[in-house]
């Protein structure tokens, strides 16, 4: 039989590793134990010098003793879940039992070693802190390359609608054409215009926004055009306006739909002869800015209607970018999930939680009338809600309910498709067995989602023969 080869092993992954102890023996022991097997080791005497080689160098794997004086084990641990810092924290104690091994992993340590240990003890447990860290270095790698590939200016998305549009900026951004935006409340205009001027040449200059429904009318003709003294009671100074603040750079009216009809035709001005006037100057103003409008309205219905200039609306929309609801890509929710999981858990300084199947299912199934913005409302509140993992309890109590409540037929055919009651009733079915399932038949957690007693959920199953 011919020789069998040995694999030589590779050098450990997790290979700076911060012995924290106040036993110099035992500091010792496991600095010569590790070094032996490839390990870069520091030592250190108690919580408060591990803290300070924590601030100047990465460590791995922190190995740390439960007690210690000035700063144990405890303040070491919960003082690096303060700062978020990324070393596998490892416990050990001669006092220990399994509840303080449940409570260091509790308090975020990743495991827990009982003294008097053997050396198999000590690398059995770096070897499965050298996997994870492994796995999270190509988690963290993955995310990355998605980042990569699916954003865009701080835009994350995977739909073939968006990577379209995404294509659509980088052949646009370099003219200075009117661009207009359409879609719905909380799709991600206002970012698919700084998308456009970031790429484009005006980059450096200004990027000014104004939502055009949030100014009063009478004081929104002043705000883009500006004033000169004394052209109104309270006009004490001259003012730039917008345009002026723009100039060489880019305008973004928002809600261009709510814009009075009398400002259409100063607009329509400004935008034809690229100059301004401002209100009480008989002068006019040069101006150099490329105009990006965005609306929730359908334009061209406004206009057929006589709420919007057409000739206004034809010069906005030399180029145009419809955004496609949420609803429409399911195939970004879940990347933006785990974007606004991350984003979110930094924001408030919070551990990232996991999240169960279920109440991913619950956001994967969900329509999401208010797109992006809703989406990112409803993962921050579930963040500061949710423990270790989110689950079906930490989100709002509407995400239980049927993608299109309006189209469920009725339970037999002879009922009246127009009864309301009989509407009532499936509607109450569906979500009573809806919450049942995401919460894998347990009752007091179904109740606590439909927002109704316990008792109320066993009189309803009975009612409808649910078992």
């Amino acid at each position: 039989m011919p020789e069998r080869r040995t694999r030589t092993p590779s050098p450990p992954a997790v290979s700076r590793v911060l012995v924290v102890d106040d036993e110099e023996n035992l500091r010792h022991l496991l600095h010569k134990m590790l070094t032996q097997e490839g390990y870069e080791v520091t030592t250190a005497p108690d919580g408060e010098e591990a803290l300070r080689l924590l601030g100047e160098k990465e460590f791995d794997v922190v190995l740390c003793d439960v007690r210690m004086p000035k700063l144990d084990g405890w303040g070491l641990l919960d003082a690096l879940t303060e700062r978020n810092r990324p070393a596998v924290v490892i416990m050990m104690s001669a006092y220990g039992d399994p509840d303080t091994a449940l409570n260091v992993m509790r308090r975020g340590a990743y495991d827990y070693i009982s003294k008097p240990f053997t050396t198999e003890d000590v690398l059995l447990t770096l070897r499965k802190a050298e996997e994870r860290q492994r796995l999270h270095r190509d988690n963290v790698r993955l995310k990355e390359e998605a980042l990569r590939q699916f954003s865009f200016e701080n835009i994350l998305a995977r739909s073939a609608q968006m990577l379209e549009i995404f294509a659509i900026i980088r052949k646009i951004a370099d003219y200075k054409t009117t661009v207009l935006i359409m879609g719905e409340s909380g799709t991600g205009k206002e970012l698919i215009a700084r998308a456009l001027h970031f790429n484009s040449p005006r980059r450096d200059n200004p990027f000014v926004a104004v939502n055009c429904g949030a100014i009063p009318a009478d004081l929104l003709e002043s705000e883009l055009f500006g004033h000169v003294k004394g052209s109104f009671t309270d006009a004490v100074r001259d003012k730039k306006g917008l345009f002026e603040m723009a100039h060489t750079g880019t305008l973004f009216l928002d809600e261009i739909g709510e814009l009075p009809l009398g400002l259409q035709v100063k607009l329509l001005r400004a935008l034809q002869e690229e100059e301004i006037r401002k209100v009480g100057s008989s002068t006019p103003t040069k101006i150099d800015v490329r105009i990006i409008a965005a609306t929730v309205k359908d334009l061209p219905r406004e206009a057929r209607e006589g709420r919007f200039r057409d000739d206004l609306y034809y010069r906005l929309n030399v180029l145009s970018i419809h955004l496609p609801p949420l609803r429409d890509r399911p195939e970004d929710v879940s990347l933006l999930v785990e974007h606004f999981l991350e984003k979110q858990s930094i924001k408030h300084t919070i551990r990232k939680p996991e999240i169960s199947k279920a109440a991913f299912r619950m956001l994967m199934d969900y329509r999401w009338p208010g797109n992006v913005r809703e989406l990112e409302n409803t993962i921050e509140r579930a963040i500061i809600l949710a423990n270790e993992t989110i689950t079906p309890e930490d989100l709002p109590p509407h995400l239980l309910a049927p993608a299109n409540p309006a189209r469920e037929e009725p339970a037999n055919d002879g009922d009246n498709p127009l009864s309301l009651k009989q509407r009532v009733r499936n509607l109450e079915e569906t979500l009573i067995r809806r919450a049942l399932e995401l919460s894998q038949a347990n009752r007091t957690r179904a109740a606590k989602l439909l927002d109704i007693s316990h008792r109320t959920l066993l009189y309803k199953m009975q009612e409808y023969g649910i078992k």
